[in-house]
């Protein structure tokens, strides 16, 4: 039983480490898609903290996400801290291996083809996919969407966003961020004081 929760887990990490463009950011809705929904190993609002907790330690967002996860999983599961550290394990390698055997098979290809008129027109048009990526990572943490064959419903994540304070925090950070140009680390440590002393 373990070893196919760990299996899982290194499956499930590896295809979204094979299948992501964009970095950390554009990866959280994939992840999320996969444990929150999917596999229904975590809920969303322990998706929400992992992902607080990995915006705010040192390191890729993404690996970070999968190393909380893959240890998330396996206490969830009933297992020891030691068995959950294998778990964090399986996924941050599970993450991180596509990129290094894609790497060494691309880089002889790449030197060769990177003025390609084909291979530039493909790169441009992947970055607005990028941006979109990391936006609906954002809106992950906001909405609940659930859809339906003749449906589609659309409410608030009340966790992420209980009250008033939490929305003047999410507006001030945008505003600071988009306008000013405050850095991320400086809208992180000033809303972790001002949530300390609002909560």
């Amino acid at each position: 039983m373990m070893g196919l929760l760990l299996w899982q887990l290194f499956a499930t990490f590896f295809i979204i480490g094979l299948f992501n463009f964009g970095g950390g950011g554009a990866m959280l809705s994939l992840i999320q898609a996969e444990v929150v929904h999917n596999h229904a190993w975590i809920t969303e609002q322990a998706f929400t903290d992992i992902v607080a907790i990995s915006q705010s330690t040192p390191g890729p967002i993404g690996i970070n996400c999968a190393t909380y996860v893959g240890y998330q999983v396996m206490h969830d599961a009933g297992y020891g801290n030691l068995l959950a550290v294998l778990g964090s394990a399986s996924t941050t390698l599970a993450l991180v291996l596509p990129s290094f055997i894609l790497f060494f098979a691309i880089i002889k290809v790449f030197n060769r083809f990177h003025d390609h008129p084909v291979f530039v027109s493909v790169m441009t048009g992947l970055k607005p996919v990028v941006a979109g990526m990391i936006g609906a990572a954002a809106l992950i943490l906001i909405l609940r969407i659930n859809f339906g064959w003749n449906s589609l419903d659309i409410s608030i994540i009340s966790e992420n966003f209980p009250d008033w304070k939490a929305w003047t925090m999410f507006a001030a950070s945008f505003l600071l961020a988009y306008t000013k140009k405050v850095g991320p680390i400086a809208l992180l440590l000033a809303a972790g004081v001002i949530g300390l002393l609002v909560y």
